[in-house]
C-alpha cells in the first residue's frame, strides 16, 4: 500500500480513541449496537420504583407527569482505590466526576496512549452539569462537620472535573473545564483540537458527563418547555413536543494526524473542520437557538475543512424536536448546504439527518460528544442507524427543500467519495459548536506475523486482572479478524502497568483467547521495587547447530547482533560461523564443526551477546552478571570492560589456542567436593585436576583422555555417579597452560586494555564479584582459561535473596545448578530463554520468558 498523503487532509486532526456510558450502554461496542437496532433507552419508573423513592405511585395517573428519564446503570459504582482515593474522599466526591474519570482513562487505554507511556503532554477540555449531589451532602450535618463545608465543596464544583482528573490521571498539558450549557462537550472538543493545533499539547482528551440522580423517576410537563410531552424524543418529526433530561459520559482521545500516522495509531475518524460562535443578540430570547448564529458556526467549520458541503452526507443534529428548535437547525443547515444560484428544488436527497437525543434523550454536557462518538462509530462501520419515533417530517422544516432527509431505519452508508459527516450540538445561551469529520484514511499493512506473541493483561487486584482477562478473551473471540501483533504491541505499550500481571504467548486470536479463559485468577504481584535481576551466561558445551535460527527469524535485531558479529569474525574465525548458527538442517558433520572449540566459543559468544541486546531492547537490564567460563567473558563485556570488538577477536584467539592444545577429556561427578578432592589422590595426583566447582555436590574433572576414563570406570564402584563431557579438550587444566600464555600475549599483541566493570560480574578465579584489580589485569584472564572455574560460589550471593537469574544461551545447564543449590532461597525463580533442542520454538519460549520478567516488574 502507498503512502499516506497527509498533506490532503491539511491541519486535520486524528481520533484515535473514544469511550462512552449512556444509558444502556456501559461502552462504545453496547452503545453502538443499540444505536443500529434502534432502541430507545430512556426508563420509565414503575408505581413500585416511585413508592420505594417516596414519592406518590397516583403521579402515574396525572397526563402531565411524564414518568421517564434516562439513567446510567452503577453510577452509584467507583474504583475508588484505582484512583488513589480513600473511601471518604470518593463518598464526598461527585458522582459525575467519579464517572467521568473512569471514562477519561477508557479513552486513553482505547487509543494505547497511558500517560505514563506517552512522550509529550496531554491535555483535557471537558465539562459537566451542575452538581445535584453537593445539594444532598450538605443536608447532612454530621459529615458537613466532619468533612469541613470546604472539602464538600471542592469535590463537587464544576471547576475541578478537568484539573482533578488532570492530577488523578497524570496530564501535564492544559486541563480548562468547559461550560457552555447543551454544546459544552462538543465546545470541549473544538478546544481540545485548537490546543494540537497550537502545540499546546500532543494528545487531548476532549468530551462531557452529566448525571441524573439514581431517584429522579420523571418530570411534569409544561406547556412550552424545552422537555417532551409523552417521554419520546420525536426529532423532525410532526408529532415533536421536545426532549426528556438524560445522563451520560463520553471522551474522545486526540492527536494531530500527522503524529497519528507516523507512530501507526488506529486512527477512527479524522477531524477536518471546526468551529465555535455564540449567536449574539440576534434571536428573540436569550434562550432561543439563532439561524444566523448556527449558519455561520456551520460555514465556518466548512470554510475550515476545505471541503464542498455536497461532499457531506450525513448530519448528527443537535436535535432537541422541539417546536422552535428543529426548524431553525435545519433551516440553518439548508443555508449552509446549498447554494445561492442552484434551484433549491433541484437539490437530490443525499445527506442524512440524525439526531442522538431519539434514543438516549439529552445528556446535556455530555449530549455533543455523544453525538461525535456516534458519528465516528457509523463511520468506522459504515452504516446510518436511524433516528427514532420519525414517522411524518414536521412541516415546519420543508425538508422538500434541500439537500436532506430524515435517516428512519438502519441503511448502509454509501456515498461517491469519502464519507463524511458534520456534528451539530449548540447550548442555551447560544454558544454553537460545529465540527466535520471524515472517515479514516486506510492505514499501510503491519509488519509481517511473527510466529509468535506475547499478550499482557495488569490490573491493581487479583480478581480485576482475571475478568481483565475474561474480557480480552470475549473481545478476542467476538474479533477474529485482528492481527494479533497489533493486539499484543497495544497490550505492551498502550495500557497501564499495574501490580497484578498475567501474560501469555500464543500464535493466533483463538489460542490467545483460550489461554487467556484457561485459568484467569492465575496472575501475580510484581515486585515493588523489581526483585534483583542476574543474567546466567553458559560456556562452551552448550552449542546446538542452529541455535540462533529461530530467534533470527523473528527478531530482526537479534538477527542484525549475529550478522554484524559474523561480519567481524570473518578474518579470524576458518568456518560458515553465520550457517552454522542460522542453519539447523544438514548431516553429523556439520553439529561436529560447531563443537570445535575455536567454533563453538565465538558462536556461544554471539548467542549470548545478542540475546542480552534484544531484552536490553526490552527494558531488560541486569543488576549483576554471572557467567561459566566463556560466559564470564560475556558477561564483562556487558559491564564494560571490553568493547564488543576486543571481546570477539580475544575470544576467536582463546579459541583457536584451546584448540591447538593437546585433546583431552572433562569428566562430571556428583559428589562433595571434598570427596572429590579425595578421588584426586593416587594414582590420579598427577594428572586430573579439579576444573570446575559447579556446586557443593557438582564438580567437574579434567586431563588426559585415559586418566579420565579410568576414573570414570573406578566411579562405579565407589557409589559415586560421573558423566563424560561432550568436550575435546581438558579445558581449566594445567594442559591449557600454553594457551594461557598464548592469551595474555595477545592482549599486548593487540593491543587491548582491559577497563574496570560498570555492572557487577561475578569472577570464576576468585568465586567473589571481579575487582578493577582482577578485571583489569591481562594474566588473570590467563589463569580463568586454566584453573578452576568457582562457579558454585558465584552463584552464591545471588541465592540467598529475592531475586530472579535469567539464563541467557542455549540450554538449561546453569538454571538447574542454581535450582539445585542448597542454599537457594524459595524466593529466587529462574528464567529459561533458549530451550533444547535446537528445533523447538525459541520465539515462543523467549517471549514466554520475557512474560515471566514482566510479570515479576
Amino acid at each position: 500500500m502507498s503512502e499516506i498523503d497527509s498533506e490532503a487532509f491539511g491541519a486535520s486532526l486524528a481520533i484515535v480513541g473514544q469511550a462512552c456510558r449512556f444509558p444502556g450502554a456501559e461502552d462504545s461496542t453496547a452503545f453502538w449496537q443499540n444505536l443500529r437496532n434502534g432502541v430507545e433507552s430512556l426508563h420509565r419508573a414503575s408505581a413500585e420504583e416511585l413508592r420505594a423513592a417516596g414519592l406518590d405511585p397516583a403521579l402515574l395517573e396525572r397526563p402531565e407527569w411524564v414518568p421517564v428519564v434516562g439513567r446510567l446503570e452503577h453510577s452509584d459504582c467507583f474504583d475508588a482505590s484505582f484512583f488513589g482515593f480513600s473511601v471518604r474522599d470518593a463518598e464526598i466526591l461527585d458522582p459525575q466526576q467519579r464517572v467521568f474519570m473512569e471514562v477519561a482513562w477508557a479513552a486513553l487505554e482505547d487509543a494505547g496512549h497511558v500517560p505514563e507511556r506517552f512522550p509529550g503532554p496531554i491535555a483535557l477540555y471537558a465539562g459537566c452539569d451542575q452538581s445535584a449531589y453537593l445539594f444532598r451532602l450538605i443536608h447532612q450535618p454530621e459529615l458537613v462537620a466532619a468533612v469541613g463545608s470546604f472539602q464538600l465543596f471542592l469535590a463537587n464544583d464544576k471547576d475541578h472535573l478537568t484539573t482533578r482528573t488532570a492530577y488523578k490521571l497524570g496530564l501535564t498539558g492544559p486541563a480548562v473545564t468547559v461550560q457552555t450549557a447543551c454544546s459544552t462537550s462538543l465546545v470541549a472538543v473544538a478546544q481540545a483540537c485548537q490546543a494540537l493545533l497550537t502545540h499546546q499539547a500532543d494528545l487531548a482528551l476532549a468530551g462531557g458527563v452529566a448525571l441524573r440522580m439514581p431517584d429522579e423517576l420523571g418530570y411534569t410537563f409544561t406547556e412550552g418547555s424545552i422537555e417532551s410531552r409523552d417521554g419520546h424524543c420525536r426529532t423532525f418529526d410532526a408529532e415533536a413536543s421536545g426532549t426528556i433530561s438524560s445522563s451520560g459520559a463520553g471522551v474522545v482521545a486526540i492527536r494531530r494526524l500527522d503524529d497519528a500516522l507516523v507512530d501507526g495509531d488506529r486512527i477512527l475518524a479524522v477531524i477536518r473542520g471546526f468551529a465555535i460562535n455564540n449567536d449574539g443578540a440576534h434571536k428573540v430570547g436569550y434562550t432561543a437557538p439563532s439561524i444566523e448564529g448556527q449558519l455561520e458556526v456551520i460555514a465556518e467549520a466548512q470554510a475550515m475543512a476545505e471541503v464542498d458541503a455536497s461532499s457531506i452526507s450525513y448530519v448528527e443534529a443537535h436535535g432537541t424536536a422541539t417546536p422552535l428548535g428543529d426548524p431553525i437547525e435545519v433551516e440553518a443547515l439548508r443555508q449552509a448546504f446549498t447554494a445561492d444560484d442552484e434551484p433549491a428544488p433541484s437539490q437530490s436527497k443525499h445527506c442524512g439527518l440524525g439526531s442522538l437525543k431519539s434514543n438516549i434523550g439529552h445528556a446535556n454536557s455530555a449530549a455533543g460528544v455523544g453525538g461525535l462518538i456516534k458519528t465516528v462509530l457509523a463511520l468506522q462501520h459504515r452504516e446510518l442507524p436511524p433516528s427514532l419515533h420519525y414517522r411524518r417530517p414536521n412541516p415546519a422544516l420543508e425538508l422538500e427543500r434541500g439537500p436532506f432527509y430524515v435517516v428512519d431505519s438502519l441503511q448502509p452508508w454509501t456515498c461517491g467519495g469519502p464519507r463524511r459527516a458534520a456534528v451539530s450540538s449548540f447550548g442555551i445561551g447560544g454558544t454553537n459548536a460545529h465540527v466535520v469529520v471524515e472517515e479514516a484514511p486506510a492505514q499501510p499493512a503491519g509488519d509481517s506475523p511473527r510466529p509468535a506473541e506475547l499478550l499482557v493483561v495488569s490490573a491493581k487486584s487479583a480478581s480485576a486482572c482475571g475478568r481483565a482477562s475474561t474480557r480480552l478473551a470475549d473481545w478476542l473471540e467476538a474479533h477474529p479478524e485482528l492481527a494479533l501483533a497489533d493486539v499484543a504491541h497495544t497490550l505492551q505499550v498502550g495500557r497501564g502497568e499495574f501490580a497484578r500481571r498475567r501474560s501469555v504467548v500464543a500464535s493466533t486470536i483463538g489460542e490467545a483467547a483460550a489461554a487467556l479463559r484457561a485459568e484467569p485468577e492465575a496472575n501475580r504481584r510484581a515486585g515493588d521495587p523489581p526483585p534483583p535481576l542476574t543474567f546466567l551466561l553458559p560456556g562452551q558445551g552448550t552449542q546446538v547447530l542452529g541455535m540462533a535460527a529461530g530467534l533470527a527469524a523473528a527478531d530482526a535485531g537479534f538477527r542484525a547482533e549475529i550478522e554484524a558479529g559474523c561480519a567481524k569474525l570473518a578474518a579470524e574465525v576458518d568456518g560458515d560461523l553465520l550457517g552454522l548458527l542460522l542453519d539447523a538442517s544438514g548431516d553429523a558433520e556439520r553439529a561436529r564443526a560447531l563443537d570445535q572449540t575455536a567454533l563453538a566459543q565465538p558462536a556461544l559468544f554471539l548467542v549470548e551477546w545478542a540475546l542480552a541486546k534484544l531484552l536490553a531492547r526490552a527494558g531488560v537490564e541486569p543488576t549483576a552478571l554471572v557467567g561459566h567460563s566463556l560466559g564470564e567473558w560475556v558477561a564483562a563485556t556487558l559491564a564494560g570492560v571490553f568493547e564488543l570488538d576486543e571481546a570477539l577477536a580475544l575470544i576467536a584467539r582463546r579459541a583457536r589456542l584451546m584448540q591447538s592444545m593437546p585433546r583431552g577429556r572433562m569428566l562430571a561427578v556428583l559428589a562433595p567436593v571434598a570427596e572429590v578432592r579425595e578421588l584426586l589422590r593416587e594414582p590420579f595426583a598427577t594428572e586430573l585436576t579439579l576444573a570446575a566447582i559447579n556446586g557443593p555436590s557438582v564438580c567437574v574433572l579434567a586431563g588426559p583422555t585415559a586418566a579420565i576414563e579410568a576414573l570414570e570406570a573406578e566411579l562405579p564402584r565407589r557409589g559415586v555417579m560421573g558423566r563424560a563431557l561432550r568436550t575435546s579438550h581438558a579445558f581449566h587444566s594445567p594442559m591449557m597452560a600454553p594457551a594461557a600464555e598464548g592469551l595474555v600475549a595477545a592482549f599486548a599483541e593487540l593491543g587491548i586494555e582491559p577497563r574496570a566493570p560498570q555492572l557487577r560480574y561475578a569472577a570464576n578465579l576468585s568465586g567473589r564479584w571481579a575487582s578493577a584489580e582482577l578485571a583489569c589485569d591481562p594474566r588473570s584472564w590467563g589463569r580463568q582459561l586454566r584453573e578452576t572455574v568457582e562457579f558454585g560460589a558465584n552463584l552464591r550471593p545471588c541465592l540467598s535473596a529475592p531475586g530472579l537469574l535469567v539464563e541467557l544461551g542455549p540450554g538449561t545447564n546453569l538454571s538447574r545448578l542454581a535450582e539445585r543449590h542448597p542454599e537457594r532461597s524459595r524466593e529466587v525463580e529462574t528464567v529459561v530463554l533458549m530451550p533444547r533442542p535446537a528445533d523447538g520454538d525459541h520465539y515462543a519460549q523467549l517471549l514466554a520468558g520475557l512474560g515471566q520478567l514482566w510479570e515479576r516488574g
